[in-house]
């Protein structure tokens, strides 16, 4: 008996059609369960070919119409009786239609978005997050850390020429260092936080083992989540006080031409922010707007589309075409939204964090005497003429003369 069921099972194996009535039929037919209004009617299945299989573990998509979901309902076992351990006959149909989002899913709350079960494209935007978004934003960290390094090593620290004056000047009133450090410090917590969060995994749980990575990642994220409207009460902030200093005009353009003093011995006139400061702002108000608009979108999922119209205006634009690219899709699902949100937001913090590395750099170790400037606000008067002389001429003639006698601070 044991030699008879082996064999009928090879020869099920081998003609899979045999054991449902058809050698030469990749289908068949079934009847819906007995009671049913439409108990005559006919229900096609169509089994799994090895086209199939092979178009799938390509990464094409299934060429095979999807299989109806409700025949294998329908001719799944009477509810009244005991459930077989398979459950309906064409289970691999349900699977099927969640993949391709093609069944009838019904949920009491959380609309279209909620009846996605399965999204068969999410596997793109895991494999960019974890392969380019991760290498090339490390490598772009990484780079800036060597490019300092090596600039600190040829160059130097920048150096006053005429040493300190002893004779102080305010630059920066305490409201306004309170708006940078609370942005300055918000975005370096971020900037850590969400590093945990994007190499936490492959990184850190070999480091540190799994059950203390959750713990830190949890309080990442709960940090990351929080203190990012810290960071968008100091933006603002820091826009409307420092905007109107922030325009550019002709100087900067001698001050670009002169590389600003980090190139070569000489100074370039300047008022309250040169050049390169302006750079730097405006890449904190654009760059960190931009963050800021795809972290709302992240923390609240789903209620704000912003990719979608955002890529109608550069198609608009024709800006695909100008690098050989095809059109950006302007139809994404809601989870499409928040991948491409995702993968924005970090792609523009990577950029932002190189940019603030280089901040940080030339307002600390880079330069002499500016750290004082955001330290208790005041800085020396021969550093005040030596980066913003044009500042300084501006604010002695508010003072009356010229400002002599050692030790005297201008407020």
């Amino acid at each position: 008996m044991q030699l008879l069921r082996r064999a009928i099972l090879a020869l099920m194996l081998l003609f899979p059609g045999l054991h449902h009535g058809h050698a030469e039929s990749n289908t068949r037919n079934v009847r819906p369960p007995a009671g049913d209004p439409s108990d005559e009617r006919q229900v096609e299945i169509r089994h799994e070919t090895l086209e199939d299989i092979l178009a799938r573990q390509a990464g094409r998509r299934d060429p095979r119409l999807p299989r109806d979901v409700g025949s294998a309902e329908a001719n799944a076992a009477d509810m009244r009786r005991q459930l077989g351990t398979l459950g309906g006959v064409s289970d691999a149909g349900v699977w099927e239609a969640l993949r391709f989002n093609e069944g009838s899913i019904v949920v009491s709350a959380g609309g279209v978005t909620a009846r996605t079960v399965i999204q068969d494209g999410g596997m793109w935007w895991w494999k960019l997050r974890e392969g380019p978004l991760s290498t090339y934003g490390a490598w772009l960290l990484l780079g800036m850390l060597g490019f300092l390094l090596l600039f600190f090593l040829f160059r130097g620290r920048i150096r006053l020429a005429g040493g300190l004056s002893g004779e102080r000047i305010l630059r920066f009133h305490a409201i306004e260092r309170f708006a940078h450090w609370l942005l300055a410090g918000s975005f370096i917590i971020l900037a850590i936080t969400g590093l945990i969060s994007l190499f936490g995994r492959r990184e850190l749980i070999p480091l540190f083992g799994k059950e203390d990575y959750a713990t830190l990642a949890m309080v990442a994220k709960w940090s990351h989540n929080n203190i990012s409207w810290a960071f968008m009460l100091g933006l603002v902030m820091v826009f409307f006080l420092w905007v109107l200093h922030n325009i550019p005009d002709r100087h900067d353009l001698v001050w670009l031409a002169r590389g600003g003093g980090l190139i070569g011995r000489g100074h370039a006139p300047a008022k309250k922010f040169n050049a390169g400061q302006k750079l730097i702002f405006w890449s904190v108000i654009l760059l960190g707007g931009s963050i800021s608009v795809s972290g709302i979108a992240l923390l609240f999922p789903f209620q704000l589309e912003m990719m979608a119209p955002t890529f109608s205006m550069i198609n608009d634009w024709g800006v695909p075409g100008w690098v050989g690219m095809e059109p950006l899709p302007v139809r994404l699902t809601p989870q499409e939204e928040m991948q491409y949100t995702q993968l924005w937001h970090s792609i523009v913090a990577f950029l932002l964090m190189a940019i603030i590395i280089a901040h940080i750099y030339i307002g600390t170790i880079g330069m002499e005497g500016a750290y004082a400037a955001m330290g208790d606000g005041k800085v020396d008067l021969n550093w005040a003429r030596e980066h913003h002389d044009l500042w300084v001429e501006d604010v002695l003639s508010h003072h009356g003369a010229g400002a002599s006698g050692r030790s005297r601070s201008i407020e």
